[in-house]
């Protein structure tokens, strides 16, 4: 009989719902399935992560060779919500009863939960992430014993809710997308190792002509690259901020290019050198990534960094904000990126970069050797099925 598994995440990756978690847990469906397993995905009907609102029908669908649940979101108080975590996010402390408004009036869903309690005895294991949501909470403590976490953890004050301790402490086992990220569960939770893989997501090496993005787009100057959401927790506002003063204090003319979805904050005397591109394909993402100075990743919030990697695999050097543990980690050990810690530090490295193109050849080279040696599919896998053996092993594994 062929081991079948669940994996639960908040929206299905694609089609506009764009998110690393999502992109991280639909991929190690699609691999699980390609290593012979039987996969559930568990999801909501939610397409945006500012509304929630139930825009997909319920259903099922084969996706990938997997067989997508579509559920319904609870309804949410909103204000009930955004009033707990502001005081979560100014580190104030709140009552279990309140732990218990911010997690049922995130993102929950009775209709999934119900599908869990008929059929769980038909997985072997229940992979959900990431940590913060009320729809992974709820599943984890139901069934403890059949959960592996993929929390995709950062270091801000949501880790720090007792329930989310509570959680890290009861579950099979966590599976992290980096040693970092493993690092800060262990100071945050005392979460042991021997509970815990790194297991993280592999990438197919492409090809990308690094001149094709500029010519399309007109861009005739150097540019830097940002990938993804434009919000201030992903350090957007601030890295116009930088590349404003950038331009403003050395005269130099560099371009700001996005892609991505969501409102850019930047000063007007920036708007002339930004070029917005929006929602991209991914070969023409690719080609942005290879043709660009550097990608630029200002969060510090980050448990993985996907497109970190994509840049990478691109043969592109990075500049990451040195407070994230994750992407400065993934910068020292591809040996391809730099960090900043603040403007000056930020003017400093981005100069570096436009003045030594050798140092930009090597840096990017590195970064190319290191993904396809630690980040294909066949190494994930791997990592993968092992932590699955090693923490839930089925009837038929060698190590049952």
């Amino acid at each position: 009989m062929t081991d079948k598994i669940a994996i639960i995440a908040p929206r299905l990756a694609g089609n506009g719902a764009v998110g690393g978690a999502e992109t991280l847990l639909r991929n190690l469906g699609t691999h699980a399935v390609a290593c012979g397993l039987q996969v559930d995905l568990l999801t909501t009907c939610a397409e945006s992560h500012f509304t929630w609102e139930n825009t997909r029908p319920q259903g099922t669908q084969e996706v990938d060779g997997m067989t997508v649940h579509f559920f319904p979101v609870d309804d949410r108080d909103v204000g009930a919500f955004l009033e707990v975590q502001q005081r979560i996010d100014q580190e104030l402390f709140i009552t279990p009863q309140e732990e218990d408004t911010w997690l049922r009036n995130g993102v929950t869903s009775v209709a999934l939960m119900k599908h869990l309690q008929e059929h769980i005895g038909e997985y072997r294991a229940l992979v959900a992430g990431p940590y913060l949501f009320g729809l992974t909470y709820f599943a984890a403590m139901a069934y403890p014993e059949k959960m592996l976490l993929v929390p995709c953890l950062h270091d801000e004050p949501f880790a720090r809710v007792p329930a989310i301790k509570r959680m890290f402490g009861k579950v099979a086992g966590c599976l992290f997308n980096a040693s970092a990220e493993r690092e800060l569960a262990r100071e945050l939770f005392g979460h042991p190792d021997d509970h815990s893989a790194i297991v993280g997501m592999g990438l197919d090496a492409f090809d990308a002509d690094p001149k094709v993005f500029a010519e399309r787009h007109k861009i005739t100057a150097p540019y830097v690259l940002y990938c993804g959401r434009r919000e201030p927790l992903k350090g957007t506002t601030l890295l116009c901020d930088y590349m404003d003063a950038f331009r403003e204090l050395t005269k130099r003319d560099i371009r700001l290019v996005f892609t991505g979805s969501g409102q850019i904050d930047a000063p007007s005397t920036l708007q002339p050198a930004i070029v917005d591109v929006g929602f991209v394909s991914e070969q023409e993402k690719h080609e942005a990534m290879a043709g660009a100075l550097a990608f630029i990743h200002p969060s510090v919030n980050e448990s993985f960094g996907i497109v970190l990697l994509e840049a990478f695999l691109a043969g592109t050097p990075a500049l990451v904000h040195a407070k994230s543990r994750v992407l400065v980690s993934q910068c020292r050990a591809a040996q391809a990126g730099l960090w900043f810690r603040n403007y000056p530090d930020f003017e400093l490295q981005l100069l570096t970069l436009l003045d030594n193109p050798e140092l930009c050849s090597t840096l990017g080279r590195n970064g190319r050797e290191f993904v396809r040696r630690e980040y294909s599919w066949p190494v994930i896998e791997k990592k993968f099925m092992d932590a699955l053996d090693r923490f839930l092993p089925s009837a038929s594994s060698p190590t049952a």
